[in-house]
């Protein structure tokens, strides 16, 4: 249980330092919708090599972020999508330029229609130099009853990501950038340092994960754990464990099946990364076993609205759940959109990943260049 010492309670403005359940929130677990067959053989693995040459395997760096899609306008993600690209540029070795984006999910909204990814995605990713993969979020999962064109959960998700192999994408206004050939929603991204395993969490506000996945999860933790200490292990998941915004809160489903695949595995990931929270948030989870894994939320890449920290005296949220026992709030950004670089080295010790967090200038002037906001290391 969290205690009212651990929280910023200076004065009557003060916002939570550890993570948060919304009130009265309605329950629209009748959202889910059924995954989509996979479009390749299990256990669902792509190997990084196979979509690109492999510069070194002494290190590897590259992005992360989520929630880039937008109703109304997509100005702000094309200024972070400029912004990363600019990160390949001002390298001074090879090995020190992002190798690829991992998107944790909402590319589009609202429901993930295919009318939507070129304006959303095609046209503002046009000049990221390198590939693209991702994890569906709930606004990529939904459908739009009312669309003229009747059409499936995922459908437009699974051309742009989950194609067989390489084609121009029929709905991307002739862009260069071709699909790409992941093989299933849930999926793992193998890479020369880092196991990168990816789930998805369906349509409902705080997520679900059917049983076979669950399981699925279960064995992709045992198989990542054996690469280890070669290999950090990361995983991804859409829909937030632990948040502080006032928005949604935390997702006490996300955190309970974590914890009990964990439990049951006995294996925890290096660190874990997820989006849906429109804001950068740092989380650090103490086990009873003296050991700490970082959650990391990154869902501000470019939606219109941002989401807030909740203040401790806003009687909508509280944080008395035995869940968030050992979680605490390091770092957070919930004015100004952003992204991840994600860098795993390795040292004469073991790895060490090191994750920096650059803000953009919500001025909306072109230009206003990226400033780093928060840096975290993990050694492996």
């Amino acid at each position: 249980m969290v205690n009212a010492d651990q929280l910023r309670m200076s004065n009557s403005n003060q916002k939570y330092n550890v993570p948060v359940i919304k009130k009265d929130q309605p329950d629209d677990n009748n959202k889910f919708l059924p995954t989509p067959k996979p479009t390749g053989p299990y256990p669902f693995h792509l190997d990084l090599q196979e979509i690109q040459p492999i510069i070194s395997d002494q290190k590897i760096v590259f992005h992360m972020l989520g929630d880039t899609g937008s109703v109304f306008s997509s100005d702000f993600l094309g200024y972070v999508a400029g912004e990363m690209a600019k990160q390949y540029i001002h390298t001074g070795k090879p090995e020190d330029s992002p190798q690829f984006l991992y998107h944790l999910g909402d590319v589009v909204y609202n429901h993930g229609e295919s009318r939507e990814y070129q304006r959303q995605f095609f046209k503002p990713f046009e000049n990221y130099p390198s590939s693209i993969f991702a994890i569906a979020g709930n606004h990529d999962s939904d459908v739009n009853l009312d669309n003229e064109e009747p059409y499936a959960s995922l459908d437009a998700f699974r051309a742009v990501f989950c194609d067989n192999e390489p084609h121009v994408v029929s709905f991307s206004g002739n862009s260069k950038r071709k699909s790409m050939i992941q093989p299933n929603l849930y999926w793992t991204l193998q890479t020369p340092l880092a196991v990168i395993i990816g789930l998805h969490s369906n349509v409902p506000k705080y997520g679900i994960i059917p049983i076979e996945q669950r399981n699925w999860l279960k064995e992709e933790l045992i198989i990542a754990n054996k690469q280890r200490p070669d290999k950090a292990v990361i995983l991804c998941l859409h829909h937030a464990p632990y948040s502080a915004d006032t928005n949604h809160g935390s997702s006490l489903a996300m955190i309970e099946l974590l914890q009990g695949v964990f439990e049951e595995t006995g294996i925890r990931p290096d660190i874990v990364f997820s989006g849906h929270v429109h804001n950068y948030q740092r989380f650090t989870k103490k086990y009873s076993d003296g050991n700490q894994i970082p959650f990391i939320v990154a869902g501000a890449g470019g939606y219109d609205g941002l989401h807030s920290i909740a203040q401790t005296n806003d009687r909508n949220f509280h944080s008395n759940s035995s869940l968030f026992e050992g979680v605490q709030l390091e770092n957070y950004c919930d004015n100004q959109h952003g992204f991840l670089k994600i860098t795993v080295e390795k040292k004469s010790k073991g790895l060490t990943l090191t994750g920096e967090y650059y803000t953009i200038s919500n001025s909306k002037e072109l230009g206003t260049g990226s400033a780093l906001w928060d840096r975290f290391v993990v050694e492996i």
